[in-house]
């Protein structure tokens, strides 16, 4: 536990350092927690290590391929795929070395009614989202032709690609090794990334609060399927949707 908190401040601390003081030195942390990460799992060899670390080694992954692609022209709803596309298949090969199952992760549809119920709840997300936060749009209309694209890609990226991530991959692992701390150590990950978002207060407040409704959905269902709808549909709301209405 107390190697695993070390991992979660460095991470904290890179995301700090990348966003407040000079980019290219966060990345460099970043690049540093995941490589001891990566070579502390090849040299320990106990079982819930490894089924911690290597999940682990996605969170400063995503922020590596987020600050080294080059995407200053593209428009901002594209940065999602272009992001989350490469870290899915290093999630994916994470499953696959860790001989994970479709169950292991929660890809499955059980208790899909209960799923259906918990996905929209991700429209009082949104709302209680942008209450507190009022971010801007990333889109210039409110018009079908301009909504459904970026839904798609809400939906897809921040919903299902960062709970397979986080709620499945990484939280089956910090499970595993904690019990059910695990969850509010998956979710305290998950708001440290959101450090870069103003009021910084606010935003990992509440990260870390749907986060942990998120992990514990997860671990009543053994499904991410509600949990994934309820994050892309919270998103659409958030960025695409009540902006215009209020």
């Amino acid at each position: 536990m107390i190697e695993a908190t070390i991992y979660l401040l460095a991470i904290a601390i890179a995301e700090a350092v990348a966003v407040f003081s000079v980019p290219p030195w966060g990345m460099l942390c970043h690049i540093a927690v995941l490589t001891v990460i990566i070579v502390r799992s090849a040299l320990v060899n106990r079982y819930f290590h490894e089924r911690l670390m290597l999940p682990l080694a996605l969170v400063p992954l995503l922020r590596i391929i987020s600050l080294t692609m080059p995407l200053v022209n593209l428009p901002r709803i594209w940065l999602y795929p272009a992001i989350y596309a490469p870290l899915l298949i290093a999630a994916v090969v994470v499953v696959s070395i860790l001989r994970y199952d479709a169950n292991d992760i929660g890809l499955n549809s059980r208790r899909l009614g209960m799923q259906l119920l918990v996905g929209a709840t991700g429209i009082l997300l949104g709302l209680a989202g942008y209450v507190i936060l009022r971010p801007e749009p990333i889109i210039v209309g409110f018009a079908w032709h301009e909504v459904w694209l970026p839904a798609l890609i809400l939906l897809l990226c921040t919903g299902f690609v960062e709970e397979f991530i986080f709620r499945g991959v990484i939280q089956h692992g910090a499970v595993e090794a904690f019990g059910a701390w695990g969850i509010v150590y998956v979710s305290l990950l998950f708001a440290a990334l959101y450090i870069g978002f103003l009021p910084v207060g606010w935003w990992i407040s509440f990260a870390f609060v749907i986060s942990l409704y998120f992990g514990w959905i997860v671990k009543a269902t053994k499904s991410i399927l509600g949990v994934a709808l309820a994050h892309g549909i919270c998103n659409i709301a958030l960025y695409l949707i009540i902006p215009f209405l209020f």
